[in-house]
Formats: structure tokens, C-alpha cells, sequence
């Protein structure tokens, strides 16, 4: 038994899976979930909710499931991105769901091959499925949950792509990371902070203090969440912490201290688009819906969409303290989309150009517009 795991192992990590590590399926002790939910930490995210009782428990999701293949991709060592325009690391590449998919497609084949299982004894997720990746990856030694609620790993530090594979297979587990003194009183399983020690740099350079105590973030406030997933309008209370990031945010990463541990990685299951990284602000400003269609194809970009980006892309404008930048800004303040305009002309009364938007107003109706202009009224 021990020989054929060791065999699929070696066989997954060609793939080009940098971590390879397997837990068992005995449902998760993890009292953070439902308290982070009750808190309703989760925003607007309601599929959370919807399915928390799968993440800690994944023979609700594949019946008779034993185990859990958790496989991670390693995107580091982290670079900064530069310029006026800050990028979440994972996205200059092709989007990760499409381009791991493969590896996982292959790795239930060898899985098959090996156990002699079919495909209905699996099932795979890459980061869209009912699983708690975190969690089942510290269960099996992945990393530990850090105190900024991200798995931090040993070998890569913060920069794991996280995947998983729940099998009707036995495999023998892998022990989780432990410190000689376990941690008192904790709560839950996977309780953050295990080789964190006093350290609070993430908590501490958070730009809009999203973490309400160590190893939970508060969504409400979260960059990422806001920048991604909030489809709406960005409350005016945290957009000058936003600063230069336009999709995502890795602050509560980069400043973590494991990661000058971090090895190069493989790169195998990710393609590198650093012509994203290397766009201006003005050149974003300047989009149009067919441009971005054609630059942010294939990239975990596109899901916020053309008025997404250019919501967050008039926040960095605003955060900028370029006045060159007023006449894109302006012309984005009458754009035909609400949703730009709110954030167009909050960035131009930002950048003190007013009296540029005066004719602008007079025939505004948008309540959510208006509601810039009387603001600062």
C-alpha cells in the first residue's frame, strides 16, 4: 500500500504538482468556518454558506470519498509587478482553473491506473468546488494556516495554488506540521498562527484593516474582495487603502517572514503573462470593451469584467496623485456605465478637479452617482 502511494506520488509530482501530500477524509474539527460565517465575515458570498457543511465534511461531497489528494502549484518566489499599477501575483498568468485543470485530469488517470479505480471513485477541484483547501492541505502537511488566515508553506512560503482530489482510495496519511509544544486552548483544528510566533507583520500592514483578530479576514473590508468579487460599488471608506492594486491585493503575503524560504517555482501547470504586469494606468483608463476582451483573455482577469476593472482602475487613478491622468478620468465620468462614473468621479475630485465635472453634473440622474457628487458637497 505504502509502495503504490509512494508510486502516485512520484507519478502526480511530474505532472508538474510541486506539493503532493494526502490526508484522510474524517470530517474537519474547524469551528472558524460556521463563527466566520455567523460574524457574516463572508460579505456577499453567499455560496459559503450554502455549502459549508461539504467543506468540512467531503464524503458529503463524493459519498464513500477516504481520502484527499491535496496538490499544490507553486507561483513564487513573489516580484513585485512595479509601476503605478499593483497586481495579485497569480494573475499575471493564464488563468490557473484552466491551466491545472490538465495536470488534475492526468493525475486521475494515474490514479486509475495505479488503485484500479474509475472515474466515478474521484472527484477534483482546483479552488471552485465545496472543499476547504486550506484546512484539508494543513490536515495533511501542506503548510499551516497562518495568522493571515493564508496557507503558509515551508518550502514556498505564502505562494501555493491549491488543488484537491477526494478517492474512494485508503491512502495512508500524511502527518500534519506540529510544534513540540502544541498550541493551548485552541479552539479548532488548523488554529492560525502555528509557526507564526509573535510575529503580526500581515495583520499589521493590512491597508484597510481587514483582519479583525489573527487568522480571520473580514471580506467586507478584504482588498481581494473587493477588487474581485464585490460587483457593485466599492465603499468610499476603503478606497484610498486600495491604493495602486487594481485586481487583488498580496500586502498580508509579501510581508510574511517564511517566505525568504520560498524556491523557485516549476511552473509546469502555469503560463506567465507579464505583458499584463507591464500595463500603465493610463493604458487602462483607456479601455474599451473590445481591448479588454483582447488582452485579458484566458486570464483570471476577465472575471471582473470590463466595468469591474475599470471601477478599480479609477480608484488607482484617484490613489495616484496624477493630474495628467484628469482628461482620461473625466471622459470616464460620462461613460455610459453607472458603475464607472461613481468611481470616475469620485477619482477626479480626488485628483482636486472639480470644476472639470460641473458640466457633468447638471444632467446627471444616477442616484449612485449623485451621491459622489454631494459627498464631498
Amino acid at each position: 500500500m505504502e509502495a503504490r502511494a509512494e508510486e502516485l506520488r512520484r507519478r502526480l509530482a511530474a505532472l508538474g504538482f510541486d506539493d503532493v501530500r494526502f490526508a484522510a477524509t474524517a470530517a474537519l474539527t474547524d469551528e472558524g468556518l460556521p463563527a466566520w460565517l455567523a460574524a457574516g465575515l463572508q460579505a456577499d458570498m453567499q455560496w459559503m454558506e450554502r455549502t459549508a457543511e461539504k467543506r468540512l465534511q467531503p464524503d458529503a461531497v463524493l459519498p464513500g470519498a477516504r481520502s484527499i489528494i491535496m496538490l499544490g502549484v507553486n507561483y513564487g518566489p513573489a516580484r513585485p509587478t512595479g509601476g503605478s499599477v499593483q497586481w495579485a501575483r497569480y494573475a499575471l498568468h493564464d488563468d490557473y482553473h484552466d491551466t491545472v485543470k490538465p495536470g488534475l485530469v492526468a493525475a486521475g488517470r494515474a490514479l486509475e491506473e495505479i488503485y484500479g479505480v474509475k472515474g466515478e471513485d474521484y472527484r477534483y477541484y482546483v479552488d471552485t468546488g465545496p472543499v476547504l483547501e486550506r484546512s484539508w492541505a494543513a490536515r495533511a502537511g501542506v503548510g499551516f494556516v497562518g495568522k493571515n488566515a493564508m496557507l503558509i508553506s515551508r518550502r514556498y512560503g505564502n505562494w501555493l495554488l491549491l488543488a484537491a482530489i477526494l478517492a474512494r482510495v485508503e491512502l495512508p496519511p500524511d502527518p500534519p506540521i506540529r510544534k513540540k509544544f502544541e498550541i493551548r486552548n485552541s479552539k479548532f483544528e488548523n488554529a492560525p498562527g502555528l509557526l507564526c510566533g509573535k510575529c503580526t507583520r500581515c495583520l499589521d500592514a493590512c491597508p484597510t484593516n481587514a483582519f479583525p483578530r489573527p487568522g480571520v479576514v473580514d471580506a467586507r473590508r478584504c482588498i481581494s474582495y473587493q477588487t474581485i468579487e464585490n460587483k457593485g460599488v466599492i465603499p468610499r471608506a476603503l478606497r484610498a487603502g486600495i491604493g495602486a492594486h487594481v485586481y487583488g491585493c498580496d500586502v498580508c503575503l509579501e510581508v510574511c517572514p517564511w517566505n525568504r524560504f520560498a524556491q523557485a517555482g516549476r511552473r509546469m501547470l502555469l503560463t506567465v503573462r507579464d505583458e499584463i504586469g507591464a500595463l500603465t494606468l493610463a493604458e487602462l483608463l483607456e479601455l474599451t470593451p473590445e481591448r479588454f476582451a483582447a488582452v485579458f483573455k484566458g486570464t483570471p482577469i476577465k472575471r471582473v469584467k470590463f466595468a469591474g476593472l475599470l471601477r478599480n482602475a479609477c480608484i488607482v487613478a484617484g490613489n495616484s496623485g496624477d493630474r495628467s491622468l484628469l482628461p482620461a478620468l473625466v471622459r470616464l465620468a460620462a461613460h455610459d456605465v453607472a458603475l464607472i462614473r461613481v468611481h470616475a468621479v469620485w477619482a477626479v475630485r480626488r485628483l482636486g478637479g472639480d470644476a472639470m465635472l460641473a458640466s457633468l453634473r447638471a444632467g446627471e440622474k444616477d442616484a449612485s452617482v449623485l451621491e459622489e457628487y454631494a459627498a464631498a458637497d
